[in-house]
């Protein structure tokens, strides 16, 4: 297989997880809002772009994956790096959304010059907190089990969930349900 390919079925792979799990908390959040909603008879996002969003999300994850600092807290109590991480893609996705703003602004015609004034009237601040709330919840929660799946070892965790009765898993070999691994 080329290189080039290679690399990018490598990419695909690391994006999906968190594209496919951001789809459907995004979905759900527009779900719910809309069944909120339909009582004022009101629209909000569509399906579509809830998913468009976790397409950006999962592109923000991979830029985030690539930053070397990413690690550092891995060897610390869990909640150093599940907090650490989940920072760093808030900021990672605060960002990419915001540039791509500013992109489409500079596609519709506008110029370098008037991006302030863009950014101050015609943005929808708080349409942009409200995602980006929400975001962090979903990080929260994303990196929490990704940190947890790490921890337990690569793929145990969807084992423990998805196969068998839970009282049949064996824990792995070294792990002392007493006391974790140091």
């Amino acid at each position: 297989m080329p290189r080039g390919f290679a690399f990018i079925v490598r990419e695909l792979k690391e994006m999906l997880p968190p594209t496919l799990f951001f789809a459907v908390g995004f979905n759900l959040v527009v779900l719910t809002t809309q069944l909120i909603l339909d009582d004022y008879r009101l629209r909000f996002l569509n399906f579509m772009v809830a998913t468009a969003a976790a397409l950006v999300v999962g592109k923000s994850v991979l830029l985030a994956n690539a930053l070397p600092f990413l690690r550092h807290f891995d060897r610390t109590p869990l909640i150093r790096p599940v907090l650490f991480k989940t920072a760093i893609y808030f900021v990672v996705v605060f960002l990419v959304r915001a540039l791509e703003e500013i992109a489409e602004y500079l596609i519709a015609g506008g110029t370098a010059a008037g991006i302030p004034e863009y950014m101050r009237e015609h943005f929808t601040w708080h349409r942009f907190a409200a995602i980006q709330i929400w975001i962090f919840v979903l990080f929260l929660v994303y990196v929490a089990a990704a940190e947890v799946n790490s921890l337990f070892g690569e793929g145990e965790l969807a084992r423990a969930f998805l196969t068998g009765r839970s009282s049949a898993l064996k824990p792995r070999p070294g792990w002392d349900r007493a006391r974790p691994p140091s």
